[in-house]
């Protein structure tokens, strides 16, 4: 016995070693075959990274599984993505293995797919990526009596874990199916079997961009006796969930040669009215097990007619509910008075034919009564809507009746008793004479918050009333924070915008007693308004405040006070142009700064980085004001901040925005033209006029004239250059020129054309000596170099260097004058010394003798104020020596004659 054993044991780990060894050899046959029925039956590339067998994961049969599948399209779609697929496994008798290709094709019992993606696409033009099979023509040249490579015998086949998508570019619509998992089992091999089906998956519907299921679970289990030779599939034993919605349904499906014959008739088994919850999807309606209700919901349905390229089904749907109610355990008001008659129809079998229907859509809340109807007809083209609604809503009553999730809690009453008919092209084409509109909307103490907001916003009262092409805005008054708000206006394009993602069009009169800015700006973006002037940052941020680019309407707007940071402008007026996310500003003015602002320009969001580009002009503003206020002014114009009195200017200036919306100082460009009206400098101290006063003591600059000062100036790159003016004090002339940065550095030059006399006593007695008028007209030009930066300014001169010049000139004057004295001098000693003028030769003496003192003592005292003292040394000297030599040397030689 121990022996048989041992012999059995033997044979049995024999055949598990040849099941495993064996299809290491038949893998390639395998693999051969597989690649053959692609390239014979498949219009498309096909790729995988591996195929395996093994005869024992499915035991007594084995299984072929191909790994890692994909499928790329040819054109026209060329390498997009058609299906990928885990793996794909099929079981078939092990005897199949072994067949040869002359002994026909491979039998497979049964087929498992996992994690498929299966992308199905139908464009414009109606190709489709799916129809990849090939047609007969394909096996022209192969053999009559040659066939497919694999013959299905199924048994059972599933589906696990996968999802497609299918999109229709030509009917706008796109279907998603995720979470998939179906399963069948029946025989296929015989005419008539019975197939037993369970599926499970999620749905998402959207048409022509209305999202009509989101994600919405549903589940079929379908017992389907199939007819294979009639091509007809019985639905017998039949239960789906929509949600938790139950649907039974029975009838039957016939494949024609282009067509399918279908009749299919459907109910919910149950008429509670917590059916209707249950088609609402779960992320809306939450947990409906506690909700309390009350009347009935019934949907009935018939499907039956021709599927095929010209024609639909005939449809009879319909959805009815009569006085129900409803109400969550954990909120407090109730919904009640439910009416609903819905229905889908079409009698024709034409698509266009299909229309919907809402004879009724009526609840209440609290004593809040709200009633509507609608029918929408022609909905694959030019869908035509006709809709009423009429009643009372409290907006606060939503969330305590149902439990919607709110971002923000709502407080207001709308009354609403409008009618409405329009086709959609007349919304897509502006055509207001087919937009038939009537009736009026009101909402009062309507309270809303938001994060995007600094602070609650409160419309106390807005009325629009509706006509056929025009929405009227009668009176709207609101308030945020301090800010109040009050416009009436007209509406344009209201539907295209609520219902078609349109522009929001019209024309407004916006008026407001006290308007602040960051009252609407969130507390977000003042904190980095605030962190980025703290910083002195400029650079473009990666996301910027942006214009809605759904406005396109003018503004015509009137603010007794506007504030903004820390100005107050007042009597704001002017029209605001908004459209393609660009705000045209057009004669907008304002007082301010005991002045007059005039502005016209533009600010746009369009792009990735904003832009603006503004024309101002400042009449009569006061400077000291000005300057405080307006960090602009202060970086084009800084030396200014120094005055007082009045300020004219014309400004044309463009560049880049930050996030904030304030400029990019490092991008900005344009001109400017600046005027100072009735000016003086002020009496506030500072670093740059300080050493100004220090350099040149002779100057006061306090008493500069300044009165009507003109000049240009032009700024790019980060400078700010400035056009060439003059400034006077008293008989000084200064020319000042040169630029200066937004980074606070300065680069100017002042050149001061001084007459001589400002220029000391020595030089003074110089002039006094010389005593003619070219000499008292003299004037000498001293430059001023200003650099550094405005918190630490450089002054340096040239001074020195330019009173050293003058005192040599005037002694080069004094020089020549003493020479010509001189030779007076001799002709009066020649003739003494003939005796002509004996009685004078003491007297002539004397004065020969003061003339040379005064002479050095000129010479000496010029000389002390001097910078280069060994060039003046050696000036003096040479004078003193030719002067002395020209009238002592002439005198002894005279006498030295006179005596021989």
């Amino acid at each position: 016995m121990k022996k048989a054993l041992k012999i059995f044991g033997l044979i049995l780990l024999f055949i598990i070693v040849l099941l495993i060894a064996i299809p290491f050899a038949f893998q390639g046959q395998i693999q051969d075959v597989v690649k053959n029925f692609i390239n014979k039956n498949l219009n498309a590339k096909v790729e995988f990274s591996d195929i395996s067998l093994s005869f024992i994961r499915s035991f007594p049969k084995a299984q072929v599984t191909v790994s890692d599948l994909l499928i790329t399209n040819f054109a026209p779609f060329k390498d997009e993505t058609l299906a990928t697929a885990k793996s794909i496994s099929f079981t078939m008798p092990i005897k199949e293995v072994f067949k040869k290709a002359s002994e026909g094709p491979l039998t497979v019992n049964s087929v498992k797919a996992d994690a498929v993606l299966l992308t199905l696409k139908t464009n414009k033009l109606g190709d489709t990526n799916y129809d990849i099979v090939k047609g007969q023509e394909a096996s022209v040249n192969e053999k009559e009596t040659e066939t497919s490579n694999f013959a299905f015998n199924l048994e059972n086949y599933s589906i696990n874990n996968s999802a497609f998508t299918y999109l229709d570019e030509a009917s706008n619509i796109i279907i998603h199916v995720s979470e998939l998992n179906h399963q069948g089992n029946g025989i296929f091999s015989v005419a008539k079997s019975e197939l037993d089906t369970k599926s499970a998956a999620n749905v998402s519907l959207t048409y022509n961009g209305t999202e009509y299921l989101s994600n919405n679970p549903v589940k079929l289990d379908a017992l389907i006796d199939l007819d294979l030779n009639n091509n007809l599939y019985t639905f017998k034993e039949n239960k789906g969930f929509i949600n938790d919605l139950p649907i039974a349904f029975q009838g039957h499906v016939r494949l024609l040669e282009n067509s399918q014959d279908i009749d299919i008739r459907f109910t919910n088994p149950e008429s509670d009215f917590k059916n209707f919850l249950a088609v609402i999807p779960k992320a809306y309606s939450k947990n409906i097990d506690k909700v309390q209700t009350s009347g009935d919901f019934k949907i009935t349905g018939a499907i039956k007619g021709i599927v095929s390229d010209k024609t639909i089904p005939h449809l009879d749907i319909n959805m009815v509910s009569n006085n129900a109610s409803f109400k969550y355990p954990d909120l407090p008001k109730r919904v009640s008075h439910i009416s609903i008659n819905a229905s889908v129809k079409n009698t024709t079998g034409l698509m266009d034919d299909t229309y919907i229907a809402i004879e009724k859509l009526n609840f209440q809340i609290d004593n809040d009564a709200f009633r509507s109807s609608a029918t929408l007809k022609n909905l694959t083209k030019n869908m035509l809507v006709n809709a009423n609604i009429n009643g009372v809503l409290n907006l606060a009553n939503i969330s305590k009746a149902y439990p919607i999730t709110l971002e923000n809690d709502l407080s207001g009453i709308l009354k609403a008793n409008v009618s409405t008919n329009f086709d959609m092209k007349a919304i897509e084409t502006n055509a207001y004479s087919r937009i038939k509109n009537n009736g009026a909307v009101s909402l009062t103490d309507f309270k809303f918050a938001s994060e995007d907001l600094a602070k609650p916003f409160h419309i106390s009262n807005a009325d629009v009333t509706f006509k056929p092409g025009t929405v009227t805005l009668n009176g709207f008054k609101a308030k945020t924070g301090d800010s109040d708000l009050s416009a009436t206006g007209v509406i344009k394009n209201l539907l295209g915008f609520l219902l078609k993602d349109g522009s929001l069009q019209g024309d407004f009169n916006l008026n407001s007693n006290l308007f602040k800015v960051n009252d609407f700006m969130s507390d977000a973006t003042e904190t980095q308004q605030q962190e980025d002037a703290a910083k002195n940052k400029t650079t473009s941020p990666t996301e910027s405040l942006k214009i809605p680019a759904f406005l396109d309407c003018s503004i015509n707007a009137n603010a007794k006070t506007v504030v903004y940071d820390n100005l107050n402008l007042k009597d704001v007026k002017g029209t605001l142009l908004i459209k393609d996310q660009q705000v045209t500003l057009k004669n907008m003015s304002s007082n301010i700064f005991d002045g007059a602002l005039t502005i016209n320009g533009d600010v746009s969001t369009k792009t990735e980085t904003p832009t603006f580009n503004f024309n101002l002009g400042a009449n009569g503003f006061d400077i000291g004001k000005s300057f405080k206020g307006l960090e602009l002014l202060q970086n084009l114009a800084p030396i200014v901040r120094l005055f007082e009195g009045k300020l004219n200017t014309t400004l044309n200036i463009s560049g880049d925005l930050n996030k904030t919306l304030a400029p990019n100082l490092s991008t900005i460009k344009g001109n400017a033209f600046a005027e100072l009206l009735a000016t003086r400098i002020g009496n506030t101290q500072s670093e740059l006029m300080s050493k100004l006063q220090g350099a040149l003591s002779f100057i006061d600059f306090k008493k500069l004239d300044l009165k009507d000062l003109k000049t240009n100036l032009h700024f790019e790159d980060g400078k700010v250059s400035v056009t060439p003016f003059r400034l006077t004090y008293d008989d000084i002339a200064i020319d000042v020129s040169g630029s200066h940065g937004f980074d606070k550095t300065l680069n100017y030059q002042a050149v001061f054309n001084v007459p001589a006399k400002y220029l000391g006593s020595e030089i003074n007695r110089l002039i006094g000596k010389i005593d003619n008028v070219e000499t008292n007209k003299m004037a000498v030009p001293i430059t001023a170099n200003i650099g550094g930066s405005h918190a630490n300014p450089t002054v340096k001169t040239d001074l020195s260097n330019s009173v050293s010049t003058l005192t040599k000139q005037l002694i080069e004057i004094e020089k020549q004058k003493l020479l010509n004295q001189g030779k007076d001098k001799v002709e009066d000693l020649i003739g003494n010394v003939l005796g002509t003028h004996k009685t004078k030769t003491d007297s002539l003496k004397k004065e020969q003798n003061n003339t040379t003192k005064n002479v050095l003592e000129s010479i000496i005292n010029s000389n002390k104020t001097a910078k280069d003292s060994t060039s003046t040394k050696k000036n003096t000297t040479d004078a003193v020596k030719n002067v002395l030599g020209g009238i002592l040397g002439s005198k002894k030689k005279n006498t030295k004659d006179s005596i021989n």
